[in-house]
């Protein structure tokens, strides 16, 4: 059975288990005892996997980008290109979610119940928001910059260093001689393939995880409007990523003069392996494929953008994390200053950049937002639950965003065929 299915299935069983058990005189006390634990374990190891992914795949992905020294208008337009509708992409998740607000239904005493369930975690955030508010204005790009490297990995809030470091390091290595680097870029090759498969093993557990947080969110919090903003977020998301997939078509439409609807037509098959992978990575000999034969893109451009993209270009996701940030903080009735929302921006984006084109590594990339951005971490509860079939679709997302930055760069450097040309082959 698929992962999906089983999370699902575990999803189910845990809302069905904790009503069952609500309607008992012991059971809040025995899911308190014998199952909320294991649903702590779970989220403790997406916590626990967060800052190696980080490290991992950032270094990884930038010494692979040695080629921009042979390539440096190709390479420097592709990132140029990633890193806009990277940044599009987590404003559009938060444009919507602060319109929707869908974490705003959630009842007082709903909110005041969480609150207390979570209640040291929350406090300790709104300190740190505090203190933040007390600091001076650069204070944010102060705090960008590590002053030990060792001292910030052990602490997820300071993510933010660690993606600077892994940033800066990656730099060094492209800069130094390829004889030099190749020892370490090795090391970073075969480090970020165990970290992938620790994500792998840890996703096994998804499943018990899911039953054991929803059969204690329903017994501790069993009002229906818990429900209903679970599912308005769920909502909000996909609106999100919806408005994503337009935004290529408009974009690749002025840009290459394509028709929108040659454009999803010529994708649609690395879209639909996607959503049943929910691996950009695992689509990318699709993808390669579709731009190639279906949408004119010169093998030159494909195999330079389209790798580059599953590596760091993960626009679903970035919808995802800032949709679920703010969700969250609602949820939990904390106010998100502009400023506190522009470190959202950041720090999504650059989360983004930094997430494994796995299955559920956003989930895992997501722990970085919400430490950097002061929201408790026990939110994950809320919606670890309905990851899964949403994570599917952000990779749709993903796919197709990295299509169409393929099409803008090979348009660029005179590498597309004519639109006309394509629809004869």
């Amino acid at each position: 059975m698929k992962l999906h299915w089983k999370i699902i299935i575990g999803m189910v069983a845990g809302v069905l288990f904790g009503l069952l058990m609500s309607q008992t005189s012991f059971g809040s006390e025995f899911i308190k005892d014998w199952i909320n634990s294991f649903g702590t374990i779970f989220i403790n190891l997406l916590k626990l996997i967060a800052m190696p992914l980080i490290l991992a795949s950032l270094i990884k992905g930038i010494s692979d980008l040695k080629d921009i020294s042979k390539l440096s208008t190709i390479g420097t337009r592709t990132l140029g290109v990633y890193v806009c509708t990277t940044v599009l992409a987590v404003i559009v998740g938060l444009v919507l979610v602060n319109i929707v607000q869908p974490g705003n239904s959630i009842k007082e005493e709903t909110r005041i119940d969480l609150v207390q369930e979570y209640e040291q975690g929350v406090l300790e955030k709104q300190q740190q928001a505090q203190r933040q508010a007390e600091s001076g204005p650069l204070q944010p790009l102060v705090d960008v910059v590590p002053s030990n490297i060792f001292d910030a990995t052990t602490n997820n809030r300071n993510m933010l260093q660690v993606i600077f470091f892994a940033i800066f390091f990656g730099i060094g290595m492209i800069l130094i001689p390829p004889k030099q680097a190749k020892p370490v870029k090795d090391f970073f090759d075969g480090f970020n393939a165990v970290i992938l498969k620790l994500i792998d093993l840890i996703m096994l557990s998804a499943p018990y995880g899911v039953f054991a947080l929803l059969a204690t969110l329903v017994v501790e919090s069993p009002s229906i409007d818990l429900f209903i903003a679970l599912g308005m977020y769920s909502l909000t998301l996909i609106i999100g990523l919806a408005i994503m997939i337009v935004v290529y078509m408009i974009i690749v439409k002025f840009v290459t003069n394509t028709n929108p609807m040659n454009f999803m037509n010529g994708v649609s098959a690395a879209q639909l392996l996607g959503f049943s992978t929910s691996s950009s990575a695992a689509t990318l000999p699709v993808t390669m494929d579709c731009v190639e034969k279906n949408l004119g893109v010169d093998k030159e451009i494909s195999s330079f953008v389209l790798p580059i993209g599953a590596t760091i270009n993960m626009d679903g996701t970035s919808v995802y994390q800032a949709v679920a940030a703010v969700f969250i903080a609602q949820a939990f009735g904390l106010d998100l200053s502009l400023g506190a929302q522009l470190g959202i921006i950041v720090t999504a984006s650059l989360a983004s950049i930094g997430a494994a084109a796995v299955p559920s590594a956003g989930i895992v990339m997501l722990v970085i937002v919400l430490g950097q951005a002061g929201i408790p971490e026990a939110g994950l509860a809320l919606i670890i639950a309905v990851d899964r079939p949403l994570d599917m679709c952000r990779t749709i997302v993903n796919v197709t965003g990295d299509a169409a930055v393929s099409m803008i760069v090979a348009k660029s450097v005179g590498k597309l065929k004519d639109p006309k040309d394509v629809n004869k082959n």
